[in-house]
């Protein structure tokens, strides 16, 4: 064993500094351990990686790499889906004291072009060669790219950019494999990623996040959660974002816990039942979906629905007795106890068998989770727990833990990090998680922080000590009267109900507020049906009668709000807004600029007449 291992196997997991260090410092901790699982198509089964096997492929990776003589801090684009092969290049990279710039392997080319241009990226990979004929399609100058070296093994298209070589996976790992690797290790200052920012709104801007950053990060979630060697991860949402590279990538690294990646989205009920996680990290459209197909199946039986809504109402208060957060006797405690060993196997184990039945801690944030669904999962036994967190702070600033979960906030601030509440309510951040600044962009980066601290954009209250998100800065509809309204607890209010699937509200600077839903098909297909329309003529969509009953129903549900937040106006649709058709982010917010465009003229529409 060289000096090194042995200095390496010797080292504690607080001195480790850099990524590198971590992932070099797992290998050498378990090296047989499971690391990695993902399904192999050709075989139709799951494939187990060990830390040493990985370890081998990374090698590969390195010596190919270091075969463009790369100067330290070069940028490498990494343009691929969660798998294997995302790993080992951000780790190759890594090791060469390169920067990764991860990329949604769903973004649309201009985007992509406009980062690979905005980064300076050396190296590009990709899945597939139609990838960068689009991107190389967009016409964007790319000088500092060298090489691209995609997935797929046919042939090369005829139209490349002939200045750039394009390769195989197989042909480039090929011909690196009788380089050297050398390695050159980074220092904890310097950057162990650029990633760019989705945006809600413009173009995306690239964070810079240090090795500092993240690994402080990393402690700082392994003290909250405190995950094992035995547990398995289940990774579905794009390593491009923050909140999985180090929640759902470089945290099992340090836990030496498996991360089995999940085929796609869609394939995701099937992964949670065979892959049975014990740890999820998600955001709350995935929870919604869930609550969203029992509401439906519920609409079927009111027996059935009495049934759950009570299981629920019981678990909900065993839950708050467990958080020492109810305190209401013996005697109750004795009755719901025993209403329990009927409830858990009626109606809580099915629930948690969806998730796999053996979560012990499933992670939200992203976004707001709706306190109706928080409540109904916590109380039948899916352990969630909200956090917050943002690109920037590499992200996590705050979360709750199992064992200390208040839901109706986003917990307490990780070590190290210190939050304040600054003028109009922003929530300010300092710590070690801070992001350097933004690429290239020093005024931006000077507007971000105000006497040292981060300003978050979004507005807070510290409450015993946690943090309570009230709404955004920024995402705040002001009406032509005057009002003010945060479209995002609207949002939220009408997509509690089960047949809206998606919300956007809006009405800035006009005299009221109006929205625009994606109904539930089922639900569509019932009112088109009662109101004497066809539910498969688009036309329907805009049928006045149908308009007024889901304004009706809209109006209802945004009783508890001012008489001038209660949308007066809707627009109805069928078509759920994507990331693909680029009407919401990764993490599946909502691109607020792109769905003002999308329903421009209907927008226009609803404006020029007078609502009631």
């Amino acid at each position: 064993m060289s000096n090194s291992n042995l200095h390496m196997q010797n080292t504690q997991f607080s001195e480790l500094q850099t990524l590198p260090a971590l992932f070099s410092w797992r290998v050498q901790q378990t090296p047989d351990a499971e690391a990695y699982r993902q399904y192999d198509e050709a075989n139709a089964q799951w494939q187990s990686y060990s830390w040493q096997q990985t370890n081998e492929r990374v090698t590969g990776f390195v010596k190919a790499l270091s075969g463009l003589n790369l100067a330290s801090g070069s940028r490498i684009a990494i343009l691929l889906p969660n798998g294997l092969h995302a790993v080992c290049i951000d780790q190759a990279s890594l090791a060469l004291a390169c920067v990764p710039v991860p990329m949604h392997a769903l973004d649309n080319p201009a985007s992509i072009a406009y980062i690979l241009s905005d980064s300076d990226a050396s190296f590009l990979i990709a899945a597939s060669y139609q990838q960068w004929v689009d991107i190389a399609s967009v016409g964007l100058d790319l000088p500092a790219l060298r090489q691209v070296v995609v997935l797929e093994k046919s042939s090369i298209p005829v139209f490349v950019m002939s200045s750039v070589p394009v390769t195989s996976l197989d042909e480039w790992l090929a011909s690196g494999s009788n380089n050297t690797a050398l390695v050159q290790t980074p220092v904890a200052n310097e950057l162990a990623a650029l990633v760019y920012t989705s945006g809600t709104t413009g173009k995306p801007k690239g964070v810079m996040l240090t090795h500092t950053n993240v690994m402080s990060n990393v402690k700082a979630v392994v003290q909250r959660v405190a995950p094992v060697i035995t547990d398995v991860f289940l990774s579905f949402l794009p390593l491009s974002h923050t909140f999985e590279r180090t929640a759902g990538y470089y945290l099992p690294i340090a836990a030496g816990a498996c991360v089995a990646f999940s085929r796609s989205t869609k394939q995701l009920p099937q992964d949670l039942l065979e892959v049975r996680p014990t740890i999820l990290i998600s955001v709350p459209r995935i929870y919604e979906r869930v609550f969203s197909a029992i509401q439906n199946k519920l609409a079927l039986s009111k027996l059935q629905s009495w049934l759950f809504n009570t299981a629920m109402s019981v678990g909900w208060r065993r839950f708050c007795r467990a958080q020492g957060r109810l305190s209401d006797g013996s005697l109750n405690a004795a009755i719901d106890a025993s209403a329990w060993m009927i409830f858990d196997k009626l109606i809580a184990q099915k629930l948690q068998m969806q998730f796999g039945g053996r979560l012990r801690v499933a992670v939200s944030g992203g976004a707001a989770l709706s306190s109706v669904i928080s409540h109904c999962f916590l109380g039948l036994g899916i352990p969630i727990v909200q956090g917050y967190g943002m690109t920037e702070t590499a992200p996590v600033v705050a979360f709750n833990a199992p064992n200390d979960n208040d839901p109706a906030t986003v917990g307490r601030p990780v070590a190290e990090v210190e939050v304040r509440i600054g003028d109009n309510a922003e929530l300010l951040v300092r710590g070690p998680n801070v992001m350097r600044g933004y690429w290239k962009r020093d005024e931006d980066t000077t507007k971000a922080f105000i006497d040292g601290w981060l300003r978050t954009g979004d507005q807070a209250a510290i409450e015993s000590g946690r943090v309570r998100i009230l709404g955004r800065v920024k995402e705040i509809i002001v009406t032509s009267t005057g009002e003010k309204i945060a479209p995002v607890d609207l949002e939220l209010a009408v997509t509690n109900d089960s047949v809206f699937e998606q919300a956007y509200a809006f009405g800035e600077n006009h005299p009221f507020i109006s929205c625009a839903v994606v109904l539930n098909r089922r639900y569509w297909i019932e009112l088109a049906n009662s109101s004497g329309l066809n539910p498969d003529d688009s036309e329907s969509l805009r049928s006045p009668k149908a308009v007024d009953a889901v304004v009706k129903r809209i109006r209802g549900l945004t009783e508890s709000f001012p008489y001038y937040a209660q949308p007066k106006a809707v627009i109805l649709s069928l078509e759920p807004w994507t990331i693909e058709n680029t009407l919401i982010t990764p993490t599946l917010k909502l691109k607020r600029n792109n769905l003002a465009n999308h329903f421009e003229e209907s927008i226009k529409d609803i404006y020029s007449r007078k609502i009631k």
